[in-house]
């Protein structure tokens, strides 16, 4: 169940906030920002995850047990069922793309099987969505940490000028109050991912004397340690974002996480080669995230 919940951490939109906020705000406030974001969705996240596992309930009725009441409870599923097609269709988007480096398939064709293509994997439940889960997550971590690993050891000196990066607009060089709320504030939508790891914690087993350990390890790992996660790969966008701004490509393709994993493969690969390996990292990584959209 817990590996099944922590498969959620790789949705790519994580790097593409980062990147995002590094070119709006600055590196200086785009890092407290995506720290403090971190920080508030883990002990927000702790008390949500531990009931639904403890209690066996998704999130329609930890909030009417919270009192929001029947309407109530309605409502904030309401906006908890906007989260899940808004990133269903930002991740297929995403991978649509990708398909489109790799494939040539025209991005409205694109949109289309990556959406249909998620359906036959859920409608076999959490069961058939477990084994995928945990048959891709050795994949998907090689094919994450190989490319910062690459350019870290070929070109050491590509990541350590982002720290004077000052933004698109050159007023992020320092520390601003109003930059890192504007940043923190784009970064706490995330907090509407607990909803999904509410929905697969209350499946978790009774917690039993001689199991203790693994339960709350299990219960750590599949809800708010998620953000752990999240949190370095919104700085690993943040990195390569940069990474591609100093090979003079334009701001608005430095935001494509198909375009930063390219620049990287790119520094280990030729360049037919380093499209195959994004498309893969790229495909996967998005299929982990909108089956659990999609069961959303």
């Amino acid at each position: 169940v817990a590996n099944t919940a922590f498969g959620v951490a790789s949705f790519l939109i994580l790097e593409a906030v980062g990147a995002t906020l590094l070119l709006q705000y600055g590196f200086i406030n785009a890092f407290w920002a995506i720290l403090a974001t971190g920080l508030i969705i883990f002990l927000a996240g702790w008390p949500i995850s531990v009931y639904a596992a403890r209690y066996g309930v998704d999130m329609d009725l930890l909030t009417r047990g919270a009192g929001f009441g029947y309407i109530g409870s309605t409502l904030t599923s309401l906006i908890y069922a906007s989260f899940t097609f808004i990133f269903f269709a930002l991740e297929a988007a995403v991978m649509a793309y990708a398909l489109e480096l790799a494939l040539g398939i025209p991005p409205a064709w694109g949109y289309l099987i990556c959406a249909v293509v998620v359906i036959p994997l859920v409608t076999h439940g959490v069961s058939v969505i477990s084994r995928f889960q945990v048959w891709t997550q050795p994949l998907w971590l090689v094919l994450m940490v190989i490319p910062f690993v690459t350019v870290a050891v070929l070109d050491p000196g590509a990541f350590s000028s982002v720290v004077h990066y000052a933004g698109a607009s050159g007023e992020g060089g320092a520390f601003q109050w109003h930059l890192f709320g504007a940043a923190l504030t784009v970064g706490i939508a995330l907090i509407t991912q607990m909803g999904e790891q509410a929905d697969y914690l209350r499946f978790m087993p009774r917690e039993t004397p001689g199991r203790r350990w693994r339960w709350w390890v299990g219960v750590l790992a599949g809800g708010p340690g998620w953000v752990v996660i999240g949190v370095i790969k919104m700085l690993g966008g943040v990195l390569l974002a940069h990474l591609v701004l100093s090979h003079g490509v334009s701001a608005d393709r430095a935001v494509d996480p198909n375009q930063m994993y390219l620049m990287a493969y790119d520094y280990l690969l030729p360049y037919g080669w380093a499209v195959a390996a994004t498309a893969l990292f790229v495909v996967v990584s998005q299929l982990k995230i909108n089956v659990t959209n999609a069961y959303a």
